[in-house]
């Protein structure tokens, strides 16, 4: 099949958001934050304005049109919001996980919202740049977005040593997912070399990838992974481009990084 420009984005944002409810020390949050800390809806942080606002303009910057967020069926805060809000460039959906089965569970209840176009996966508490997100509009097929370690290291607030420990991916010959290692020790970044690229879980998905996270057994910590159902999507003969990306990716996975997300949002421009 022949794709256009991807249009169609899921945003993850049923997590539970564990880390987020932790207290931090140092670590003062506005009434308006706590609330959204509380309940474990990283998303909807404010920044200056809901973190997600942030994520769907990008998207928009990126030529994405159709935005579907996948929550829980308590999670009237989001659904709310957006219903409310005036939105010119992007339309908004929703897609219920019921139980928090893990991250192929979630994309599995985005299906109806997907059809046969692909999609754009990617997590809600994490901010991807329209430049990184542009990179593929020309790519024919699925793929992932793999993001240098320098540009991590000078252009995110990520720590290092946490740096140090996401998913590497290498490509083959052709360009295309080859190995995808999470977690991975020094001695296996070191095999993999210096032109593996850190996954942020950052995916353009075909069709394909709901039957494989359908078929997909769940993973050690018994929840139904993506990086398991692309897997399965490659060896079923749905090949993942590699598509490099030197971009920084913002993170808001703890109380400890609102500030440094703030500062980095802060003055940047919101349309949705």
């Amino acid at each position: 099949m022949t794709y256009g420009a991807p249009t169609k984005a899921v945003i993850l944002a049923r997590g539970l958001g564990s880390r987020m409810r932790k207290e931090a020390d140092g670590v003062a949050l506005s009434a308006e934050q706590a609330k959204a800390a509380d309940s474990g809806v990283k998303a909807m942080i404010s920044v200056g304005r809901p973190f997600l606002d942030h994520v769907i303009s990008a998207l928009a910057d990126a030529g994405f049109t159709d935005v579907c967020l996948v929550i829980g069926p308590e999670h009237d805060m989001i659904r709310d919001y957006y219903d409310a809000l005036p939105k010119t460039r992007v339309n908004v959906a929703y897609a219920v996980q019921e139980e928090p089965l893990g991250t192929a569970n979630a994309v599995l209840a985005a299906e109806d919202f997907a059809g046969d176009d692909r999609v754009l996966v990617i997590n809600s508490d994490n901010y991807y740049p329209a430049a990184a997100l542009r990179l593929l509009a020309d790519v024919p097929g699925s793929a992932l977005v793999g993001f240098t370690r320098e540009g991590l290291l000078t252009r995110s607030n990520i720590a290092p040593e946490k740096i140090a420990a996401f998913a590497l991916a290498t490509a083959d010959a052709d360009g295309n997912l080859a190995e995808l290692v999470e977690k991975p020790d020094a001695e296996t970044a070191l095999r993999l070399g210096p032109g593996a690229v850190v996954s942020m879980n950052c995916w353009l998905c075909g069709p394909a990838i709901f039957d494989a996270a359908r078929a997909i057994p769940r993973s050690a910590r018994g929840e139904y992974e993506i990086t398991d159902a692309v897997r399965a999507a490659i060896a079923a003969g749905d090949p993942y481009a590699v598509v490099v990306s030197d971009n920084g990716v913002l993170d808001m996975s703890a109380r400890g990084d609102i500030a440094s997300v703030a500062a980095a949002l802060g003055d940047r421009e919101v349309v949705l």
